[in-house]
């Protein structure tokens, strides 16, 4: 029988305690039928990225772990960084990798959620494919006001937006002053994170940029884009999700960034992916920039290498 694999991306709210980064990461490594992929930590966004790919089983055990672990070193109360978050285990999605549908995908969702509950009293939200209400198919509805908003928010039951806002599964309705709440969920795709650097100090710029380019207000529907300042490097960043590069390939985020640069008379000066990127999104870029004709995948040797 063909084994079944899951891509999982969690997403913790800590990103400069090396121990505690370090402790994360090691729930998940040296364990049978999981592997971790890439642990990356990000010091001004203050969280870490981790990148595993598993057995359903195996997977399931090491996420519960991991988010125990979490839980048991990152205190919401003090935490504080620059990317959207309203937990200490914030996110914990799940993707059909190989040899599964989604369907069990979402079903070992459901199960690690109302573990993660049972066990720890921590709310959970249900996202994507398990979402409750079309809204909260989108992270940035529930996490709209982060941590401290929507903790403020949930204490006043009477607040018109309470019951829409609440947990799925909560002991009161409230976010938990500790752990906050976990988003559990299960989709078709994964993200990719990709960023694109300008040769500018003007954040203002990447903020315009980025403005243009995401979704909701008014670019591509599956792009979600913010403009920021790295400081341990020069210029600013157009920093981006990319949640369908089948339909919205890179270059394609690529090409708008640049005119729209262009047009405030700054140039790109690089772009990085961060995290794994799957092979055939890569290889659109290909056949874009390379205006390849009659390309096979197969013309690649170490295509020939995969099971």
């Amino acid at each position: 029988m063909k084994k079944k694999f899951i891509l999982a991306v969690p997403n913790f709210s800590e990103g400069r305690r090396e121990d505690v980064i370090e402790k994360v990461a090691n729930t998940i490594r040296n364990k049978e039928g999981v592997k971790l992929v890439t642990c990356e930590p990000e010091y001004d966004f203050n969280r870490t990225v981790l990148t595993i790919i598993g057995e359903p089983e195996p997977l399931k055990e090491a996420l519960l772990e991991m988010a125990k672990t979490t839980y048991e070193n990152v205190d919401m109360r003090e935490q504080e960084g620059t990317h959207p978050r309203i937990g200490s285990q914030d996110t914990i999605p799940l993707f059909p990798l190989h040899n599964i549908e989604l369907d069990e995908v979402k079903a070992l969702a459901e199960e690690i959620g109302q573990e993660l509950f049972d066990k720890y009293q921590v709310p959970i939200f249900f996202s994507g494919e398990n979402a409750r209400t079309e809204d909260k198919k989108s992270i940035s509805y529930i996490r709209k006001g982060q941590y401290e908003g929507l903790k403020a928010l949930l204490e006043d039951s009477s607040n018109p937006d309470y019951e829409a806002r609440k947990p799925d599964l909560s002991v009161d309705g409230k976010l938990s002053d500790q752990y906050g709440a976990t988003i559990v969920s299960a989709d078709y795709e994964g993200l990719t994170a990709y960023n694109i650097f300008l040769d500018t100090e003007d954040v203002s710029i990447a903020k315009k940029i980025s403005k243009a380019l995401r979704g909701p207000s008014g670019g591509f529907s599956t792009i979600r884009s913010v403009g920021i300042k790295f400081p341990e490097r020069d210029g600013v960043v157009v920093s981006m999700n990319l949640f369908n590069c089948a339909e919205t390939p890179i270059y394609r985020a690529f090409e708008f960034v640049k005119r729209e640069a262009e047009s405030y008379g700054v140039t790109v000066t690089g772009s990085e992916l961060v995290g794994p990127v799957k092979l055939d999104y890569l290889l659109n870029n290909l056949r874009y920039y390379l205006r390849l004709e009659g390309f096979d995948v197969e013309q690649i040797l170490e295509y020939h290498l995969m099971g």
